[in-house]
């Protein structure tokens, strides 16, 4: 992997964000993908510049390939403004920040901005060596917070994912933090059944495989309650393309319900969430349009 700063190509200040946010970059070879930024923003100063990690991956759609074969120091890539739906929640009394792999780049953003408000947190890392470590410098600054889980035989550093999250339930206050590859996401949710739902939120690179054959897809009714207009949503089709065909412009990034581009209010009706990235309080009053349909009939959105 490797990480890349991006600037003002001006040297003008960033947009702010939190600890949590994601950008999008658009790529050489017309590619977008979503990255998360991995530094803490400075309480008080709009940033200079943003970090993000990325992992080479050997199968890559073209993201990954995009910025380490083709993008060098000085080259001009477009952004977007940063969007949060990773946020850390203020009224936790401890965070527990699980990350696996590249997954750490939110999570280290959220461990600094935890450490310089002084707050209570623990910071897990699941790696497969030393040498694979992503930003290792960082880690180190932040001391004893900071718990190491290496795959490999020969490093000490082992943590126990399932007695990390095993029952008894976990003390009243913490929060539960999940970052990294499908795998090790459902390792850590299947540790965690017996957490309550409002105190885990996570954060997808890409969908989890689903397993076994979704049923076929039923039309409906997609109300937008602020323009007063009915739109049909085929069976072949998602809200969001039904919207693009009417000249509506909804916003997307991912369209797999993992970057939270084009999440909007729902307002009436039952919705299908087919989403990762909302929380299950989160989804009582939004959707994500890319993704979700409905099960009533007709579905009303903030539109």
């Amino acid at each position: 992997g490797a990480s890349f700063e991006l600037g003002h190509p001006a040297g003008r200040p960033l947009p702010a964000y939190e600890a949590g946010a994601h950008i999008d970059v658009h790529l050489p070879g017309g590619y977008t993908r979503t990255y998360s930024l991995a530094r803490a923003p400075q309480a008080g100063a709009a940033p200079a510049r943003y970090l993000i990690g990325v992992k080479r991956e050997p199968a890559s759609r073209g993201g990954s390939a995009a910025l380490h074969e083709r993008v060098r120091a000085g080259d001009l890539l477009p952004i977007g403004s940063p969007r949060n739906t990773f946020p850390l929640h203020a009224s936790a009394r401890h965070h527990l920040l699980l990350a696996g792999g590249i997954g750490l780049t939110p999570l280290l953003a959220m461990a600094q901005q935890l450490a310089a408000e002084g707050a209570a947190f623990t910071l897990c890392v699941f790696a497969r060596s030393r040498a694979l470590l992503p930003f290792a410098d960082e880690l180190a600054a932040l001391g004893p917070a900071v718990r190491l889980h290496l795959d490999d035989p020969a490093a000490p550093e082992k943590l126990d994912l399932r007695a990390l999250l095993a029952p008894p339930a976990p003390a009243p206050g913490t929060h539960l933090y999940l970052c990294g590859p499908a795998g090790f996401m459902q390792a850590a949710l299947d540790a965690a059944r017996h957490w309550d739902e409002d105190r885990i939120h996570l954060e997808y690179f890409a969908p989890p495989t689903q397993a076994g054959g979704a049923a076929e897809d039923q039309p409906f009714v997609l109300r937008l309650a602020r323009r007063g207009i009915e739109v049909p949503v085929p069976a072949d089709a998602s809200a969001v393309d039904a919207l693009h065909d009417l000249g509506i412009d909804v916003p997307t990034s991912c369209a797999q319900g993992v970057c939270g581009t084009c999440v909007v209010p729902w307002t009436a009706g039952e919705p299908e969430h087919r989403d990762h990235c909302l929380s299950a309080t989160e989804r009582r009053h939004k959707l994500a349009l890319c993704c979700s349909r409905a099960k009533s009939a007709v579905l009303e959105v903030d539109l």
